[in-house]
This record gives C-alpha cells, structure tokens and sequence, in this order.
C-alpha cells in the first residue's frame, strides 16, 4: 500500500498514495493497516489486517457468471475475505468467548464493497434493467456477513454505500453522448441516470442496515455516506483545491484521460503533474487528496451519523481496540486494529 504522492503509472496501485483506511488509522495514532494477501511470515495482525483484493465482487462469482457476468481480475468475492477473517481469528483470540469480547471492542468496515458488481456488466454493456435487477442480491449478500460478523460478537459497524458511479471517468468515458441535454448533469458533468442507479443501490442498504439495527438493538450500525462525500467535490472541486473532478490523472487520451484500451498502469499510459489536484486518479479510484476529504467527513462528519470521533471518545468504547474492514479493492477492506 502506498504512502505518499506517486506520478508513476503501476498497474497495482488504485490510487496515488494513501486511501480511506489509512486516514481513519492516521487519525486514530494507529499504524497503517497490513494486508493479508502476500503478508510475510513474521507480520502481526494485532493491530489491523486489511483482506483487500482488487477487483473484488460482493456476490460470488459462480452467481455473477450464471448471469453472464466475468470478473476478469478476480474470483475474490465478500464471502472470501469473510472466510479469511473467521480463519484468522482464532489466532487473535482462544475461545468463543474470547473471540466475542474481542470483537465487541472492534470497529468494522465494510467497503464501499458492491460497486465491482455493477462496473463489470454495465462496461461490458449490460442493460440497466439486468443491472439493476441485481441489486437486490448485492444487498442481501452484505447484509448476511454484516448480520453473521454482529452474531460472533461485533457491536460496531461501518457500512459504506456506492459512489457517484456517473461522475467517474471510466463511465463517463464508456457511455459519453453529446445530443442529449437532460443526459449530462450541469453542474457536475456526470451522467444522470447512472448515479441513479446508484442512490438506488444505497437507498436498499439503508433499509438492510435499518432492519439489521432492529435485530441487533445492542449494536451501532452507522451507514457511512461515500455518494454525498463526494458529490460535494464533484460540485466544487475549485473550493476543496481540485482542477479537475471527472477527468483522471492517471490514464489514456480523450476528454476524460481515460479508455479501456489504454489504462493506468499501461506502458504508454500518461500521468498528471500533480495528483493532489484531481479527484479521480485511474478513472475508477479517487486520488489521495479526495480520500483525505471523505475520510474526514467521516470522522468529524457530516457524511457518518454518529462521527467515528464520537465513537472513539464514547465511555463504553474507551478500551476499544481492533479494527475489521471489508471490501474491494484497497478501500474496499477488512481490517483490524488498535484505537
């Protein structure tokens, strides 16, 4: 993972530096969080594990291909970094009892998982209908680890809903038209009815997670808004510092710097001079900079209701002490660490 600027084109980098995870872990005086894919053999996962995989899907992918859909970076999906995690705990704790306490002193974040879902078949050209008609199954999927991870004793739950799929580069680049006047958004640019879709995605979460708090009235369930955290970028990039919202820093040619014939991390691929000043860097990931400005809404609000600040300072969480994260890519994680 990386920790500082970068302005070279690698194909294993989602950003130009430090994501979501890392912000919230700075913030905390924790370290930053170790993955658990290629981990070497003295790493400690005491203070946070990151099960993260690029590319990653919340439905299996014996489901996505029985639709016609292929992960063509992947067969990670949320139910196998869910079995990572329930492999690796017994090494952090002896006894279900223990495991339970240990959990129940643990802040858990899932994602923003289910975005690769929808980006595959909608890239691929799938109609919004079938798209659509998935959603629900992406929904159900998230909110069964969430309710088995509160039933092996977790109190405390972040759950990250979906981006403005419509103001990234890749989509806008892949569904670009120019007739079309209610098509476009005009004070962001993005496409209308893809971000739509997504606040339809999120607007499902928010009733899973609104039924999961009935059933589990113990636990704090906090629905962490990644849409509206970013949209206010895409609104007014100039007032947080940005030149540029919906082009990418790192990509190909066209009026989005971005196709999918020559993507960041090609050879040929060209990069911006100074990431800090887009929003988006590879045309699917934000940049450092935006992450730092979602990370902060967050942890000082308004974009989680109650702030993670609050949660910290809280009596009953004075002792609190892991992490667990899940999701794709390196933001979209499971982890656990100290705080």
């Amino acid at each position: 993972m990386m920790k500082g600027p970068m302005a070279t084109p690698n194909p294993i980098m989602c950003s130009d530096g430090r994501l979501v995870i890392d912000f919230l872990a700075e913030n905390l005086g924790l370290p930053l969080v170790p993955p658990y894919i290629g981990r070497g053999n003295n790493v400690s996962f005491s203070e946070g594990v990151n099960f993260a995989v690029a590319g990653a899907t919340a439905l299996d992918q014996s489901i996505l291909e029985e639709i016609g859909i292929y992960n063509p970076q992947t067969n990670v999906s949320l139910g196998t970094q869910f079995g990572w995690f329930k492999e690796m705990l017994p090494s952090l704790c002896k006894s279900s009892s223990e495991c339970k306490d240990f959990l129940k002193n643990s802040l858990i974040l899932f994602g923003e998982i289910g975005g690769n879902d929808y980006n595959y078949p909608f890239l691929d050209g799938m109609s919004i209908q079938m798209v659509k008609s998935m959603v629900p199954s992406v929904i159900n999927t998230i909110g069964q680890i969430i309710n088995e991870i509160i039933e092996l004793g977790a109190e405390t739950v972040i759950v990250p809903g979906n981006v403005p799929l419509g103001c990234l580069p890749s989509y806008l680049s892949h569904f670009i038209m120019s007739t079309n006047d209610d098509y476009y958004d005009p004070k962001t640019g993005c496409i209308n009815w893809i971000n739509k879709f997504a606040e339809y995605h999120n607007q499902l979460l928010q009733v899973e997670l609104n039924h999961l708090q009935q059933l589990h009235p113990h636990a704090t369930i906090i629905y962490a808004d990644y849409y509206n955290a970013l949209m206010q970028l895409y609104l007014s990039p100039q007032k947080y510092g940005f030149k540029s919202a919906i082009v990418a820093c790192c990509g190909g040619k066209g009026p989005y710097h971005y196709g999918s014939s020559l993507q960041c991390g090609y050879p040929s691929a060209s990069v911006c001079d100074d990431p800090s000043t887009f929003v988006s860097w590879d045309g699917i990931h934000s940049t450092e900079a935006a992450y730092k400005l979602v990370a902060q809404g967050l942890i000082s609000g308004p974009f989680a209701i109650p702030h993670i600040n609050e949660l910290c300072t809280s009596p009953q969480r004075k002792n609190s002490v892991h992490w667990p994260f899940f999701g794709s890519n390196f933001e979209k994680i499971v982890s656990i660490m100290k705080f």
